[in-house]
């Protein structure tokens, strides 16, 4: 490990999934090996904003709402990923906008992008959904897509 990728983070992507869990799971191994900090990205799309903004009335109101709630799927995929044993360096952070945008933004600073490969399903039974697929085309550093059946790294 030289010096440019040892201050780099691994990056992860979070949605509260199940495959998000394993990937959560993978990235804090990865991150312990590399003697790297963790950072879990958990984004809030702007559709989900714009429809909470037009319920009701103060804008503030409805992101923190919309922080909490992604906070909450974090911390129950974060229970799920480590029982208990949560990496020491670990950061956790809501952005707003497209997850596929946001993970690719932020792989220009990591060392490795990891991300779950929800399938699509549907006619063509994808193995990799749309956020997987941006991810694995337009990042800037490698990206590990790990599946729900995913166990030992």
């Amino acid at each position: 490990m030289n010096a440019e990728t040892g201050a780099k983070p691994v990056i992860v992507g979070v949605d509260g999934s199940e495959y998000s869990s394993a990937a959560l799971r993978y990235a804090g191994t990865l991150a312990a090996r590399l003697g790297a900090r963790l950072e879990v990205i958990s984004c809030i799309g702007m559709p989900d904003y714009l429809v909470m903004s037009r319920l009701e009335g103060a804008d503030r109101q409805f992101t923190a709402r919309l922080e909490d709630a992604a906070g909450r799927l974090v911390e129950d995929a974060l229970g799920r990923a480590f029982s208990g044993d949560r990496p020491e360096n670990i950061d956790v952070t809501i952005k707003f906008g497209s997850p596929a945008k946001v993970l690719v933004d932020e792989s220009r600073r990591a060392q490795m992008l990891v991300v779950g490969r929800h399938g699509e399903g549907g006619l063509l039974k994808s193995s990799m959904g749309s956020v997987s697929k941006a991810c694995a085309a337009h990042s800037n550093c490698p990206v590990l897509l790990v599946g729900q059946e995913a166990d030992a790294v």
